[in-house]
């Protein structure tokens, strides 16, 4: 009997960093400033530091849960095998809101815009275009997409910096105040703590993709080392991006005002560089909303595979792996399938499902490490009390205050899907009689690696 195809080791440190950063889309900051300047009162700066701070106890779960488990499926795997079976179930099945909905809003973003810019062709046309695109590229296996990632992050980053450079000009030009040094974004009478938290509540949305990258284990090369490196440096990176745009803008234009808050960035970008920079701004964005639903795509098929896999899903259909291309290819063309609702759904609605279900996972990761540390029966040294218990708790009680401040139609449509989700939990276990069916290769925690 031939052995089944298996994914393929072949991602390299950097290259997982770029796919984090492509789903993340470094350019994400424009896409929600308006949003983000209403919401922290125009006190950026400060909501995106607390916002840094916030998502690294997360991102430290993440990386020792990646350490201990290097498997594909992110949340859902280290919560099925750190806390049950079953609960791992319900958390994969919500992180699917995440994962699916993600390359939506991708693709209604791609299709709103050149619209926009191109009013004679309709939207749905790009839409389908970019879905079609995206689908043939992921299918042509993870290191093509790792590489246009590559690309395409990499000019997001450059016009950030190009766009701090021009903040910094007129900082220090004529009429400038000559100083690149004030503790006014950060420090500030009218500056609140619930208003600083108010701001990092919106903004925390623009560090999810190291999520992405543990789905990618099974792809990488020394994924217990690599994949908790990607998770920090892709923190780090999109941590001083941000900070800093936000620090640049709020020292060089304190009183800027916008007429709308879907066009803000826009707005401001004309303003620091005239048409020229504004004209760049528009081809990037283009680039990173493409980046984003490559990453998107790729992700969700990766997710769906492991499900099926496991039998949680039809095996014969998810867990299919092609023989040459060594990618999930019907996973693929189901994501890209399901990617079509751009044409009929709002971005607002497509935002609530992504945010519901990529908290709720943050949520269990943090409580997968708080398990794992719990049902060691070790004494721990001091070192593991700290990063294995206290971080966790500390950034899933943030979490739980960021899923609370979410608005009560996001709540609901999130509950709906977990109920639909018990249902089908209770189908495969047989009313709880019959444990969930289970891959043959899979090993407890303790079998693949020893805590941390």
């Amino acid at each position: 009997m031939s052995e089944q195809p298996k994914l393929k080791r072949t991602l390299t440190l950097w290259q997982v960093i770029f796919l984090g950063l492509a789903w993340n889309t470094p350019m994400i900051y424009f896409s929600v400033f308006g949003v983000a300047f209403e919401g922290s009162n125009g006190f950026l700066t400060a909501a995106y530091f607390i916002a840094v701070l916030a998502v690294l106890f997360t991102g430290a779960s993440y990386a020792i849960m990646a350490k201990k488990i290097p498997i594909a499926g992110s949340a859902y795997t280290f919560a099925k095998k750190a806390i049950h079976p079953n609960a791992g179930f319900l958390v994969g099945w919500v992180l699917l809101l995440n994962y699916l909905f993600a390359p939506i809003i991708a693709a209604i973003t791609f299709g709103i815009f050149l619209n926009a810019e191109f009013p004679a062709v309709p939207a749905y046309v790009w839409i389908i275009g970019l879905i079609t695109l995206l689908a043939v590229i992921a299918i042509r296996g993870v290191s093509s997409s790792a590489n246009i990632s590559r690309l395409f992050v990499i000019l997001q980053i450059i016009f950030m910096v190009v766009f701090c450079a021009y903040l910094i000009y007129g900082l220090l030009g004529d009429g400038g105040p000559g100083s690149l040094v004030s503790t006014e974004p950060f420090i500030n009478v009218d500056l609140s703590l619930s208003v600083a938290l108010a701001g990092a509540s919106i903004v925390v949305f623009s560090f999810l993709g190291f999520d992405t990258m543990t789905t990618l284990s099974e792809e990488t090369i020394n994924p217990k080392k690599t994949i908790p490196k990607a998770i920090f440096i892709m923190i780090a990176i999109v941590g001083v991006l941000h900070v800093g745009t936000s620090y640049f803008i709020q020292l060089s234009h304190p009183g800027f005002t916008f007429t709308n808050p879907d066009s803000a960035a826009l707005e401001l970008v004309s303003i620091v560089g005239g048409s020229l920079l504004r004209s760049i701004f528009i081809t990037v964005l283009i680039a990173a909303i493409f980046t984003q639903g490559l990453a998107s795509v790729t992700s969700v098929s990766r997710l769906l595979y492991v499900m099926g896999r496991d039998s949680i899903l039809p095996k014969n259909f998810f867990g299919y792996i092609h023989p040459k291309f060594k990618t999930p290819v019907i996973n693929i063309i189901i994501a890209s399938v399901i990617s079509l609702l751009a044409i009929f759904i709002s971005i607002d609605d497509a935002i609530r499902f992504v945010n519901f279900g990529a908290l709720s996972a943050f949520f269990f990761v943090n409580v997968c490490v708080i398990s794992l540390f719990l049902k060691n029966k070790e004494k721990p040294r001091f070192s593991h009390v700290i990063t294995n218990l206290l971080c966790p708790v500390i950034g899933a009680a943030f979490i739980a205050w960021l899923l609370a401040l979410l608005d009560i139609p996001t709540i609901m449509g999130g509950l709906l899907w977990m109920a639909a989700g018990s249902i089908y939990l209770i189908y495969l276990t047989n009313g709880f009689k019959l444990p969930l069916p289970r891959s043959t290769k899979e090993k407890t925690v303790s079998e693949q690696n020893q805590a941390i």
